[in-house]
């Protein structure tokens, strides 16, 4: 018996030492991916937003490979560049990487806010936002965003050089403002847009919290931010306002235990869609302006389009119509083509949990992971000649994993829908009602926080009705 027990237990020892040096050999085996990290602290944050990001991410690609280690925004990273190694991260493993960001940006977004989080919070506040996003809902918003829509493109449309981007700033945000809260009152709208605009300048500067700094200023900006809302759900409280808005559907919100949502977590909430709805949208609008610019056939063919329509709606005296702004095929695929051309969202956050082994390579607990939809869409096995910009190729589906403009897996983008919607509207009343020129040769890359045309894309905006001509 004390011999069986004997064998037994050094048989036991065997098989677990066995099983330890396999381990340890696995992790000795698995390294850093290559790559650099730049300088201490800083790490290659100035190189990313000072470079064009096509020739940032490529050069890194090409050098290092599919996956590779740098340093930005004050976190080690890893950058994953293919259709697998992105599903990996997003789809497949997704349980091993967490969503997440800088704490910096965090901090003026908000913590609850639902980019930060998985699981059952992320899944009961993604469907809120969904719902109110949904179809049935923005199809009833067609006459005011078209209103906001005229209303901006006459602001700007005298004949000055303007900044594209900014101006479309303001439209997107308008847009994002009726969606979040509906029918806003003037006052809460300007303290809303005054104190964004205060973060906004600040959200990708050095997270230096020193008095006078950007980041100090956004800091300050985002606590006047909390109270305007915090004053508008008290108000929506009192008056026992119900509203089918996204601000209404947190209010109504109760969780399995009958709980409603604190104000902390609908205001990081709203902010984080506000910063989602608005920059996004205007970055794109800004592209799609330059793209179809400087393709004289191309912006023939959708003034033909568009014109088609004014005309049906007895030249603008009809509204559009929500079944017309779903059949614009030549326009549709030019907001495709500028999706994957732009790609304003070049990657997104991830954070490992645990440490994480793929193809080899170690991704440590901890570090951020950034899958890069950029390299996809401007991958040539992808997309023929990846570098010119061809709506045409959307006459046919693009391959699977291929195409990743909202992002992919449970955190892909609820409000791409909208976004279009406002897009589309937009550039109906810019084709039909005025005309527009670029300022100058514009060829290179700037981030405001996303990529867009340098300067922001200095042009001249004039009503078509007009007699002068646009500088």
């Amino acid at each position: 018996m004390g011999l069986v027990f004997v064998y037994s237990f050094c048989l036991a020892l065997f098989l677990l030492m066995t099983i330890l040096i396999k381990n340890r050999q696995n992790k000795q085996r698995a390294k850093l991916p290559p790559g650099s990290m730049g300088w201490p602290y800083i790490g290659e944050t100035l190189q990313l937003y000072s470079q064009n990001p096509n020739f940032f991410f490529t050069n890194k690609q090409k050098r290092y490979g599919e996956i590779f280690k740098t340093h930005i925004l004050g976190c080690p990273c890893v950058m994953v560049a293919s259709p697998e190694a992105i599903k990996f991260v997003l789809v497949t493993q997704a349980n091993l990487f967490k969503p997440t960001y800088p704490s910096s940006k965090e901090k003026l977004i908000g913590p609850s806010a639902i980019f930060f989080h998985q699981g059952n919070y992320h899944t009961q506040i993604r469907k809120l936002v969904q719902v109110s996003l949904s179809l049935d809902v923005i199809r009833n918003l067609v006459p005011h965003i078209e209103a906001i829509a005229i209303s901006a493109l006459e602001s700007f449309s005298n004949g000055n050089v303007v900044n594209t981007f900014h101006e479309m700033k303001k439209f997107a945000f308008d847009a994002a403002v009726l969606t979040i809260f509906g029918n806003l009152e003037s006052s809460y709208r300007e303290k809303l847009k005054i104190n964004y605009h205060i973060l906004d300048k600040g959200y990708n500067s050095l997270p230096t919290n020193l008095p006078g700094t950007l980041y100090s200023k956004s800091l300050m900006a985002r606590k006047r931010l909390s109270r305007i809302i915090g004053e508008m759900m008290r108000e929506r409280k009192e008056k026992n306002l119900v509203q089918n808005d996204l601000l209404g559907y947190l209010l109504k919100f109760k969780d399995e235990n009958g709980l409603f949502l604190s104000d902390d977590k609908i205001t990081d909430n709203i902010i984080g869609v506000l910063f989602a709805a608005q920059d996004t949208t205007a970055s794109l609008l800004t592209w799609i302006l330059k793209y179809i610019h400087d393709d004289p056939k191309l912006l023939e063919a959708i003034k033909k389009e568009q014109t088609d329509i004014y005309e049906s709606n007895g030249r603008g005296k009809r509204a559009l119509t929500w079944s017309q702004t779903r059949n614009m095929p030549i326009t549709n695929r030019v907001i495709m083509e500028s999706l994957r051309m732009a790609s304003v969202i070049s990657f997104t956050f991830r954070e490992a949990i645990e440490d994480v082994e793929y193809k080899g390579y170690l991704i440590p607990k901890g570090w951020k992971v950034l899958p890069l939809f950029r390299n996809i869409h401007h991958n040539p096995d992808f997309f023929i000649d990846p570098h010119l910009f061809n709506p045409s190729r959307f006459e046919v589906g693009p391959k699977a994993n291929s195409f990743m403009p909202f992002g992919n897996g449970v955190h892909a983008c609820p409000g791409n829908e909208v976004a279009r919607l406002e897009i589309i509207i937009l550039i109906h009343h810019l084709i039909t009602k005025f005309r527009w020129e670029i300022v100058g040769c514009v060829s290179g890359v700037e981030y405001d926080p996303f990529p867009i045309p340098e300067q922001g894309l200095p042009a001249t905006f004039c009503k078509q009705s007009t007699n002068h001509s646009c500088p």
